[in-house]
């Protein structure tokens, strides 16, 4: 079948610049036409009424309100538009986008036949950004699930959304690339890249395979005007596997319950694995910090080793770490393979809950909200002795996050005041009106912050 649909994308295209197919009737085009069109056309027929148009209303909070301009009301309120899917017909349940509702005091869904209810919603989770959605389950159709790790660039996908509100509109094109992170779009980012159109209010809805098998959400693209975020080609969705992964503990919790390991990995470069005196061809994700009260710790893994497998799925860079352990519970078990000085070495560990561990600062201050912090008190190679506040975990909605703050940090001032436990840093924080000034020593070196 994928042979037969290049051979009519081919020929659509010649006809588009012009070329004459007539005399090539014995070319497997005319068939190629006929089949495809019949066979794709059946497939989203069934497919289509699964994707649903997702429409967000709330307030505009105080301070996000823009400059007041002379003869001009504020906008108080806002409302956007997306797209969703119906996974589970039974249970009324529609994945989407976080961003597409995040702050709604209401949710609207329609239907593809036309039919509008107000969406309750079940969980969300900013890091991975993905929300669900509960409606009645009044005869609904839920999309066939697919397998995303088994995907292949090249192969043929199409997404279905409602593009600047364009209800029911089916983009086609390819996998362009897999397991893009590093784009700083989400704080879980593992992305499929297609070249199939996806524009603003496709957000949340599907990107299928040719069997008619949900295998991403479409999430974002990247444009080259700002302003007028129109497609060029580079759009990304998040794997269906990893967005089941979050919808399941969205309707089990409400939320995800990520446990924590407790390492701070990067990507192994050739210039690293030269200087570590690597074997030639060696990959996975080099460990450059372990603090002493975590799990890793505890299963004897070292700063230097090489993480080459978590429960036996092979690793390629560090962002594959964050997305695997960033997708298990607390209280789950990993195995890890690494590589030390040329041996292999297998161990275990259970993911445990941040909070075990640390302070958590009180949800009433904006600057600190959704940091997990601890007093920081021990000798740091290449820095000697430091005191401060380390940030164990953040969330990658919150103000710190935005900043630029990231888990490992320790933050040795606040307001130019030099502070040595959580409490002074609270202390400083609740005095701050409109910002926090925090001096924050990472990997990247020692910098000043502004929290706002």
């Amino acid at each position: 079948m994928m042979k037969k649909l290049l051979y009519w994308l081919l020929a659509g295209w010649l006809l588009g610049m012009g070329v004459n197919l007539s005399a090539y009737a014995s070319w497997p085009f005319a068939v190629a036409k006929s089949v495809d069109q019949a066979s794709l056309s059946q497939m989203l027929h069934g497919i289509v009424p699964a994707v649903v148009n997702v429409s967000a209303q709330g307030d505009i909070p105080p301070n996000q309100l823009p400059p007041p301009v002379p003869g001009r009301p504020y906008p108080r309120y806002f409302e956007s538009m997306g797209s969703g899917v119906i996974l589970d017909a039974k249970s009324g349940y529609i994945l989407t986008n976080a961003h597409v509702i995040r702050g709604a005091r209401s949710i609207t869904v329609t239907l593809s036949d036309g039919r509008v209810y107000k969406a309750t919603l079940k969980g969300m989770d900013p890091a991975s950004d993905i929300a669900l959605l509960v409606i009645p389950p009044d005869h609904l159709t839920a999309i066939p699930l697919g397998n995303s790790d088994k995907l292949k660039v090249g192969e043929f996908v199409a997404a279905i959304g409602n593009p600047f509100g364009l209800s029911q509109t089916v983009t086609s094109g390819i996998v362009s690339a897999l397991q893009r992170t590093g784009l700083g779009i989400e704080g879980y980012e593992n992305f499929i890249q297609t070249d199939a159109p996806i524009n603003p209010g496709n957000s949340g809805g599907a990107l299928i395979n040719l069997q008619g098998q949900l295998i991403g959400i479409n999430t974002a693209i990247l444009s080259s005007n700002p302003l007028n975020a129109g497609n060029i080609g580079i759009g990304f969705a998040i794997p269906i596997n990893m967005a089941y992964g979050v919808m399941k503990q969205l309707a089990e919790y409400g939320s995800v319950r990520r446990g924590l390991m407790g390492v701070l990995v990067q990507d192994l470069t050739p210039a690293l694995s030269g200087a570590l005196h690597l074997p030639s061809g060696t990959s996975g994700a080099l460990v450059s910090q372990v603090p002493t009260y975590s799990p890793a710790a505890a299963a004897g893994i070292e700063t230097g080793d090489i993480i080459e497998s978590l429960n036996g799925t092979s690793i390629e860079n560090a962002g594959q770490v964050k997305n695997r352990v960033g997708m298990l519970r607390v209280g789950d078990e990993v195995s890890v393979k690494l590589l030390r000085n040329g041996k292999k070495i297998n161990t275990s560990l259970k993911l445990t809950d941040p909070k075990q561990y640390t302070q958590t600062a009180e949800r009433d201050n904006p600057f600190l909200y959704g940091l997990v912090l601890r007093d920081f008190d021990q000798t740091v190679a290449g820095q000697g002795h430091l005191v401060g506040v380390e940030v164990v975990n953040i969330d990658e909605d919150s103000m710190a996050w935005h900043a630029g703050i990231r888990p490992g940090d320790v933050i040795s001032s606040a307001n130019q005041t030099p502070i040595a436990r959580v409490a002074q840093l609270q202390a400083i924080a609740k005095q701050s009106k409109n910002e926090l000034l925090v001096n924050v020593l990472s990997r990247a070196g020692v910098r000043f912050v502004i929290i706002k």
